[in-house]
């Protein structure tokens, strides 16, 4: 077993587990915080430059549980991409391709996080959680191929 098989075994374990963790600061968000109606970024007429000031906001003045849930959901994005841009490299189109995908589910759940911040609409919360909980299936299913 070489190492970097090894540590893509561990990278992968890592985003599944940070994104449970992740969906888990959600639902804990989802329940106790209330997001004020009126916040920089609140209902943006430009969805990305409302979004960054809602996460601004969001980091800057949220409750703790809000800034760990925004700062890990950052912190996936770039652990998602690194992985994906990993695991293309590793010439295994299959891990590749599951990897990508929960990468893009990462990043999907993001953005509908940032919707959450924006408009306060509850179904962006629930396609935020669904869109990780189908992330967590992508890695496991990228984990047991790279263990098989």
């Amino acid at each position: 077993m070489t190492p970097a098989r090894i540590s893509l075994r561990w990278q992968l374990l890592a985003a599944m587990l940070l994104v449970l963790v992740q969906a888990c600061l959600g639902i804990v968000v989802n329940l106790y915080v209330t997001v004020p109606a009126h916040h920089p970024g609140a209902h943006p007429g430009n969805y990305f430059t409302g979004s960054l000031h809602s996460l601004g906001w969001a980091l800057a003045h949220g409750t703790l549980t809000l800034v760990l849930h925004a700062g890990l959901g950052l912190g996936l994005v770039l652990l998602a991409g690194y992985i994906a841009l990993v695991t293309s490299r590793s010439g295994r189109r299959a891990i590749a391709a599951w990897s990508i995908l929960a990468g893009l589910l990462v990043i999907g759940a993001g953005f509908n996080g940032a919707s959450f911040l924006d408009f306060g609409n509850n179904i962006s919360s629930l396609l935020m959680a669904l869109l990780a909980f189908a992330a967590i299936g992508c890695y496991a299913v990228a984990l047991a191929l790279e263990a098989g």
